[in-house]
């Protein structure tokens, strides 16, 4: 039988998402769950709690309850604990003038009232509306979800997604695969609710929302554009735990087919209608453009080539021929050190004959790379986004020639997307590596064009290096072929630290698992310390720029790369390790999870979403904000964080923007990047680069990944841990092999 305790609550003794447990001031313990607000603010509170006492296993006797009432007014506990922007004052203030019922109304109906009020503006205005909007969703959400079992965390989750919703519960109740719209939440989560409210297991919606998520998976999240029915059919009957219900999916991929939101190719492939457009787009793009002929440039070639004083060989000399022939697509691919930049100057150079310089672009997915290319070219650069949203009104750019640089990191619908924009007649070189990683997200435009001879192709092989001492080309060129290098030499560039486990095969027969491990772990933290010895080494250097405020230079001075994200030598891990000497004593945090962000720490964005930003100068001059897209991978400096407003702002010098972030945004948006995955700095350049090397990863383990960390190092590359493992990643060609609408057309 259901009791009632009424009391006041005086500590929380453990929180978790929710759920918690406290004393009461009569010394009475209760545990439970409570999700209309943050735990902390129900400390002092006095409460009504129903429920049954219990014995709990470590803290005794128990009142377990399942509803919790605050005594004190509910209204101004709310608006005083919940909804940012009220004080105690204000509240009582509130509350006296309009009732509980008027203020309510007000809230929900007319809420520009409160300018009336001393000390409401349209700043605390904003976050009254939008916090008291997320209160409504999430009491409503709350009454109508908690008998399902959904934890606090993803009740605030769906409430804040869903503020702007009118009824959410109905349109949950209608069709609860809507959720799996809302970010973090997938296909399984949506599912378990569903099942729970007592959708049928055959539902229509159920297994649309599956095989939207089972594409999804395969092509976003694995690279791919289209996929063989028979292996999307295989994955439904996965995720559903269904046999013979092929009769179901063809009927609700019919009924995509109809929405022209699939498309159905030729071998019974499948694809995403906007990922097979984008390829179907490309695809014939570059091949109508490498039908034309723009004539010839200059007549006597040798004589320019004469008085330009850059000197190529003779790859690079067949790039600059093809162009002056008349050609007016190319793709120039070189690995590491091949002079890709040299044979890109020439060729600008060479097109700059005809053209004006304001009609020649240049272009690269990362800040970082679209400054490279200005900066050893000499032309105009931009990154592919600032492109696109500059002349967003235009149908096409004002350029007669765009270079595409570091096309390898271009999915399929970014690609699309630039050219699309590209003048019909325009001169379009495409510039790539494609020992490189392949791109986040669907698609592998780069090296399909290639494999398909789409367009005219040069590839550049011939190593160029400044002298005998310099080796990350050579290595990386190495390792690209699958040998192994001369890697334990010493190089100005390039070292190798052994930290490795002595006779470790040995150990491997006489040892268990769990001692094995235990010296792995051992191996892994000895590791840690030979990193932190080399950030010692650098941290002066480090400061001195941050001191001087070169804050490009500073993000860009020392670097930590790492294949995975878990375990020792993972980023989650190495992040919290760096931190601690990077900016160990910070005036402001904020603490998010296991994650503490410090005033100036060095911070990635991660995700590809609009946001509330400024330009740098635009934010010094305190212009209004504009949304901006801002991207996964972007480096910047957290330099400030507002207490009050619950705020923190980040500087990305690379794209100069300057980008606000709410508490809440920070777990789902930011992390630390004192140490980052390999996937995670593609198109980026460190002066000093660092990478660990161990066992531990040797799932991840590639000859691609290994070029690609290598090659991010400007001046030095330093490789830390086991001989052995290193050697073994230099012999493992990875075959990424994607599934695209490229290759089947």
């Amino acid at each position: 039988m259901s009791e009632t305790l009424i009391g006041q609550i005086e500590r929380i003794l453990f929180e978790d998402e929710g759920f918690f447990i406290a004393v009461l001031k009569s010394g009475e313990k209760i545990s439970g769950t409570y999700y209309e607000s943050d735990v902390k603010n129900l400390k002092g509170s006095a409460i009504t709690l129903r429920g049954v006492w219990q014995e709990h296993k470590k803290y005794g006797k128990t009142f377990k309850f399942d509803s919790l009432k605050v005594n004190q007014n509910q209204l101004f506990f709310f608006l005083n604990k919940i909804v940012k922007g009220f004080t105690k004052k204000l509240s009582a203030e509130l509350i006296e003038k309009f009732g509980e019922e008027g203020l309510v109304h007000i809230l929900d109906n007319d809420i520009e009232r409160l300018l009336e009020f001393n000390g409401i503006k349209e700043k605390r205005l904003k976050k009254i509306q939008s916090s008291w909007k997320k209160f409504r969703s999430m009491r409503e959400l709350g009454e109508f979800l908690s008998p399902y079992d959904v934890t606090p965390s993803l009740l605030t989750t769906i409430a804040t997604a869903m503020k702007d919703v009118e009824e959410p519960s109905k349109k949950i109740q209608a069709n609860p695969y809507i959720l799996t719209s809302v970010n973090s939440i997938g296909f399984k989560r949506a599912d378990e609710l569903a099942l729970k409210m007592g959708i049928e297991k055959e539902n229509e919606k159920r297994i649309s929302s599956a095989m939207d998520y089972v594409l999804l998976n395969y092509c976003e999240q694995q690279g791919n554009s289209c996929i063989a029915k028979e292996i999307l059919f295989s994955g439904l009957d996965e995720l559903l735990g269904f046999t013979d219900k092929n009769h179901l999916y063809e009927a609700a991929l019919i009924e995509r087919v109809a929405q022209q939101s699939i498309v159905i190719m030729k071998n019974n492939r499948v694809s995403p209608a906007r990922l097979y457009d984008a390829e179907k787009f490309l695809y014939e793009s570059f091949t109508a453009r490498a039908k034309r002929d723009n004539g010839v440039f200059v007549k006597d070639l040798e004589s320019f080539l004469k008085e330009s004083e850059l000197k190529l060989g003779a790859q690079q000399r067949e790039a600059v021929e093809i162009i002056n022939n008349g050609a007016s697509i190319l793709f120039l691919v070189g690995y590491a050190g091949t002079g890709k930049s040299t044979t890109s100057k020439t060729i600008l150079r060479l097109l700059n004959t005809r053209y004006e310089e304001k009609e020649i672009i240049t272009c690269a997915l990362s800040g970082i790379a679209s400054q490279r290319i200005a900066d050893t070219t000499g032309f105009e650069s931009a990154t592919i986004q600032s492109l696109l949203v500059k002349h967003e009104e235009r149908d096409t750019f004002p350029y007669s020639v765009v270079l595409i640089d570091e096309a390898s990191m271009i999915n399929s619908s970014l690609f699309a997307r630039l050219m699309a924009k590209v003048d019909k007649k325009a001169v379009v070189i495409i510039v790539g590596d494609d020992a490189q990683l392949p791109p986040i997200g669907a698609g592998n435009v780069l090296s399909d064009a290639l494999s398909r001879e789409l367009a005219p192709i040069v590839k550049l092989t011939k190593i160029y290096r400044q002298s005998e001492d310099q080796a990350i080309t050579l290595i990386a060129n190495e390792i690209r072929k699958g040998v192994v290098p001369e890697y334990r030499k010493k190089y100005e560039d390039f070292e190798f630290m052994d930290v490795s486990i002595p006779n470790y095969y040995a150990l491997k027969q006489t040892m268990t698992q769990s001692e094995l491990s235990e010296v792995r772990e051992q191996n892994s933290q000895a590791i840690v310390a030979q990193i932190v010895h080399k950030v010692l080494d650098s941290i002066e250097k480090a400061r001195y720029r941050l001191k001087n405020k070169e804050i490009k230079e500073y993000l860009n001075y020392f670097q930590v790369i790492t294949p995975m994200k878990g375990g020792i030598l993972g980023s989650h891990n190495l992040n919290s390790v760096l931190q601690e000497y990077f900016n160990p004593n910070p005036k402001k945090s904020v603490k998010k999870g296991a994650v503490e962000f410090r005033l100036m720490d060095k911070v990635v964005h991660t995700k590809n979403e609009n946001m509330t930003s400024w330009s740098g100068d635009g934010f010094k001059m305190g212009e209004d904000a504009a949304q901006r897209r801002i991207f996964n991978g972007m480096s910047g400096l957290l330099f400030k964080i507002d207490e009050e407003e619950e705020q923190v702002f980040v500087f990305y010098p690379n794209e100069d923007v300057v980008v606000v972030y709410e508490y809440e945004e920070l777990k789902s948006h930011l992390m630390l990047s004192y140490a980052l995955t390999i996937h995670k700095v593609q198109g980026m350049e460190y002066d000093i680069v660092v990478i660990p090397m161990s066992f531990t990863h040797f799932i991840m383990h590639n000859t691609k990944l290994i070029y690609t960390a290598i090659t991010r190092a400007k001046h030095k590359c330093i490789l830390i841990g086991e001989g052995g493992a290193f050697e073994s990643a230099c012999r493992k060609f990875e075959a990424t092999r994607r599934d695209t609408v490229l290759l089947e057309l």
